[in-house]
């Protein structure tokens, strides 16, 4: 071997190692996309064998993405603690095994506590893949290293549902639902065996410390604020469920004020306060709260409609949404041609329009023919899904345009619990809406053309938010989930 080929194997080396290492973080991330959409399907399926009331269909969801949100405050804390691999494959292993208990559960509340088990795990082991990312690849490889997780967010949020239809209606091993959280199972396994090899460690230089006192905090906030939204109705609206939002709201004061005087004495606060007086930054969060609402909440009620309402078996409700994810491919590509640099914040004004247009043809839809099959919906559905795709593809670039670079960490950490905190609440506001409202009037076809209607005005409301963004991203805010 000569010097020069010897020399060159020491550079491909760390090429190779490092693009090994993102199919390990994508594996992640896969994981969790599917199994933060997968109950969408197998919800009705899970309630006729284990029981449980109604409610049992939204806890499946928002339970997870509850813990999600609140966890990731300080999952990003504990990889500059502890060192990112080393909490990566911690939360990688929790989460498998969490699946396990899933697949396992033999009540409603042991499947529950095992889903806010599985959150809780994805917030240790999600926030490390983007630091690591920004420490293994060099600026030039940056925007190709985070632009392959836009069409994996985009496939994962669709194609969860269709994953779950199959191996429900597959029956593998007669596991019945309890497979889709069972072939996590293999997948995480295989994470781990691949990020202990490839990946390497990184602790930031400084120390953080970890505020529990903020996270206990904000956990209080947000479950006295989703709890009665999710049980309430099954109760009848007691006074003691808008006693528990309003207290929510005084909760969610008190944390912020918290996190400035622990900021203001030097300390670590889970949230840079700083970033809420930047209303680029703070107009991004509301935006991002009413879309990821909008969006996870449209997927768990029209999967409840078809299998509830049109009574589609799993498999018939995991294909309905395909041409969803062929749309979100299209609205990523058309983002990726050059329409991102070109016009910025416009595709996020144009992409939630597009998905607001889509959500009220699929309501006209239901107006006009009552009982719509697939091919009727489908038309609406690949509307909703192009406008997914232009929305999500630019959001994060923009959200971060206007924080400074010591801010990146908490903004990130901050956007990315909106995200999971706005699914939480789409699922437990629209996932009320339209139980209710079936029950009310006796059948699904009117409550979901209401709660349609609904979605496509918080949409809109969306589309008016996003004027409080910047106009585009900067450069080097470029990618990033």
């Amino acid at each position: 071997m000569t010097m020069e080929t010897a020399a060159l194997g020491e550079v491909s080396q760390p090429y190779r190692r490092r693009w090994a290492a993102l199919f390990v973080l994508l594996g992640a991330e896969v994981m969790d996309l599917l199994d933060s959409m997968i109950t969408t399907i197998a919800a009705p399926s899970i309630q006729g064998e284990l029981g449980g009331s109604e409610s049992l269909i939204q806890w499946l969801s928002a339970g997870y993405t509850l813990a999600m949100a609140v966890g990731l405050m300080t999952g990003g804390r504990l990889g500059d603690l502890y060192g990112r691999k080393r909490m990566f494959l911690a939360g990688a292993v929790g989460f498998t095994a969490a699946s396990l208990l899933c697949g396992l559960a033999v009540s409603p509340e042991m499947l529950i506590g095992a889903r806010v088990l599985q959150g809780l795990c994805g917030a240790v082991m999600i926030p490390q893949c983007l630091g690591m990312i920004k420490e293994m690849f060099p600026p030039k490889e940056l925007g190709t290293a985070f632009g392959a997780f836009g069409p994996v967010m985009a496939l994962g949020s669709v194609g969860g549902p269709l994953l779950a239809g199959w191996l429900i209606d597959a029956d593998l091993f007669d596991a019945g639902w309890r497979m889709i959280f069972l072939i996590n199972l293999p997948i995480g396994l295989l994470v781990i065996a691949c990020g202990w090899r490839f990946l390497r460690g990184h602790r930031s230089e400084r120390t953080a410390r970890l505020d529990l006192t903020g996270v206990g905090l904000a956990s209080a906030a947000a479950f006295l604020l989703i709890y009665p939204l999710v049980q309430g109705r099954e109760l009848g609206w007691p006074a003691w469920s808008f006693g528990s939002m309003a207290a929510s709201v005084a909760l969610f004061a008190v944390f912020a004020v918290h996190q400035s005087r622990k900021q203001r004495a030097g300390g670590d606060p889970l949230i840079v306060i700083s970033l809420f007086r930047k209303r680029a930054f703070s107009g991004g969060l509301l935006a991002g709260l009413t879309f990821f609402a909008g969006m996870i909440g449209f997927s768990l009620i029209l999967s409840v409609y078809l299998q509830a309402g049109l009574h589609y078996t799993p498999l018939q409700a995991g294909l309905a949404f395909l041409p969803q994810a062929i749309g979100t491919l299209i609205g990523f590509g058309l983002a990726g041609a050059g329409l991102q640099e070109k016009y910025g914040r416009g595709l996020i004004h144009l992409g939630t329009l597009i998905m607001a247009v889509g959500v009220a043809g699929f309501a006209v839809t239901l107006g006009l023919v009552g009982e719509p099959g697939n091919w009727q919906i489908s038309p609406s559905l690949v509307v909703i899904g192009v406008g997914m795709g232009l929305t999500m593809s630019p959001f994060f670039d923009i959200v971060l345009a206007g924080v400074e670079p010591e801010e990146t960490g908490s903004a990130s950490g901050t956007l990315t619990s909106i995200q999971q905190l706005g699914g939480a609440l789409g699922v437990a506001v629209f996932g009320t809406i339209l139980l209710g409202l079936a029950d009310d009037a006796g059948g699904f076809a009117d409550a979901m053309w209401f709660t349609a209607w609904t979605v496509a005005g918080l949409l809109v409301l969306t589309c008016l938010l996003a004027l409080l963004m910047p106009r585009r991203a900067r450069p080097e805010t470029s990618g990033g989930h």
